[in-house]
């Protein structure tokens, strides 16, 4: 695939940032399109290596292998086919996803891997500039309502080939816009939402309908949601925040994660002014957790202008290089800079917190002390303070992105008698049924926090199996990877 030698000749090179200096001063993306040529050189250096464990690394299926064959000969409508047979929203994951696919890629056993989820970008801007992506509502309906709950991506992927089989798909989003963390969770230096709203509007002109400001487990309930369609699909979801549970936590100062980046995409949408809660101008900001929310917040309160940003992961630095014991082609666990780290701010590492304290109920210094991961016997690794490495910051402003524990369940529970996982999720079995009949869930929901291309892989295929159900026949909608067609 590509040129033979193609990798051999060129190096990887990734996509083109706007100035550090430049991109700090306002909310557009941070990255920049490559140059033809150089995608195409990129392109190229994807091997013809006989088994695509790229394309088994993408939870999606994605022909990888197909479309960069095509990218290099050319061939951009071509490369956009066949990337579209598997992916509904590539200029989503081109963004978003830390490819997984690329970790799998046979040249990153002892090089720099091809750039998967550039070209993704590439080929879809490319096929919105060129008016190849467009409105295909389908042929057929088949009488049947389906209810989707949840406007992230599991659910619009779920949404969308519903919609394609025919089905009348209505998707039920509390906010008061379409699109989940999409739309409030990812800061628009990363994804700028005229490219979420473009794709939405796609899908209204293809007959998803979207009704916003509906919180399904009040009005109408669950229970009566489903009476009123023929199947149910959830996809709320998995945001409710890990909690810091230390003395102090209930200080003026402290907030969530998803409540910070949430009013900064309000604010940088125009629907919402800063407040001074959640403004980090001039203040000393510290960020718990050292994950891609983290790494948001610290790109928002950069931008925010704050007077210092540290963000402290709980587990020491990982290795620069894999070790033994991670292999190819699982994912390296190797360190990384995010592009919001490369603009500022401290990181440190093996820290646990121990309390916080503050004056006439505002916080004002956060007490750590340094850990580390210790095995004892054939156990696994435990964390261990270390005696004499107390360490006290300043700070006026606590984010805490210590991930997620699972979604909002107990109208689940309680209306339509769905089972929970011992770790609080949604139970589905290998079709993505839960226990409620003609409820089907997908996502974050059931899967628990996760990637953007695991949820909507798990909504294509939620899908898929919910298709059959309706039906009482084989779905007609495309597997993971497999029998997939465009359109």
């Amino acid at each position: 695939m590509g040129k033979p030698t193609g990798f051999m000749e060129w190096q990887r090179v990734g996509a083109p940032k706007r100035e550090k200096v430049e991109r700090l001063k306002d909310s557009r993306e941070f990255a920049l399109p490559l140059a033809p040529e150089e995608a195409k050189r990129q392109a190229g250096r994807c091997m013809d290596c006989g088994v695509p464990f790229c394309q088994q690394g993408c939870p999606l299926g994605n022909p990888i292998p197909d479309f960069n064959d095509a990218v290099y000969r050319n061939q951009w409508k071509a490369a956009f086919l066949a990337l579209s047979t598997t992916n509904n929203f590539p200029e989503f994951t081109g963004r978003l996803c830390p490819a997984p696919c690329e970790a799998a890629c046979v040249l990153s056993i002892d090089q720099d891997p091809v750039t998967i989820e550039q070209m993704e970008k590439e080929i879809a801007e490319r096929a919105f500039a060129e008016g190849w992506v467009r409105p295909q509502p389908p042929t057929n309906r088949t009488g049947k309502r389906v209810a989707v709950v949840g406007s992230g991506p599991a659910g619009l992927a779920a949404a969308a080939q519903l919609n394609r089989a025919g089905h009348s798909v209505t998707v039920y989003e509390r906010d008061d816009r379409i699109g989940g963390l999409l739309r409030y969770g990812i800061p628009d230096f990363k994804m700028e939402k005229g490219v979420l709203d473009r794709r939405l509007a796609l899908m209204e002109a293809e007959g998803v309908v979207f009704r916003t400001g509906v919180d399904v487990g009040k009005e109408p309930g669950f229970r009566a949601l489903r009476e009123q369609h023929d199947a149910v699909l959830l996809a709320m979801g998995a945001r409710k925040p890990r909690e810091l549970e230390v003395p102090g936590r209930e200080l003026g100062g402290v907030v969530q994660a998803m409540e910070y980046l949430e009013q900064e995409n309000r604010v940088v949408a125009g629907t919402a002014t800063r407040t001074p809660r959640l403004n980090a101008e001039g203040r000393r900001v510290l960020i718990l957790g050292g994950g891609d929310t983290g790494s948001d917040c610290l790109g928002t309160a950069l931008r925010q202008g704050a007077k210092s940003v540290t963000q402290v992961e709980l587990l020491p630095a990982p290795p620069v290089k894999r070790g033994a014991g991670n292999p190819w082609p699982r994912w390296p666990v190797v360190f990384r800079t995010s592009s919001s780290q490369e603009e500022g701010g401290k990181r440190e590492f093996g820290l646990m917190t121990k309390q916080l304290t503050g004056s006439d109920g505002q916080l004002q210094a956060l007490q750590a002390v340094q850990v580390e991961l210790r095995r004892e016997g054939d156990g696994p690794p435990k964390l261990v303070e270390v005696p004499g490495t107390e360490v006290t910051y300043e700070v006026d402003l606590l984010v805490l992105a210590m991930g997620f524990t699972g979604p909002e369940t107990a109208r689940l529970e309680e209306e339509l008698g769905v089972r929970l996982t011992p770790r609080g999720a949604v139970q589905v079995d290998a079709h993505f049924a839960t226990s409620a009949d003609g409820v089907f869930c997908a996502g974050d929901a059931s899967r628990g926090a996760s990637l953007i291309v695991w949820a909507i892989s798990d909504g294509r295929e939620a899908a898929k199996a919910l298709d059959a159900w309706l039906s009482g026949k084989s779905s007609a909608l495309p597997s993971r990877g497999r029998d997939a067609s465009f359109g």
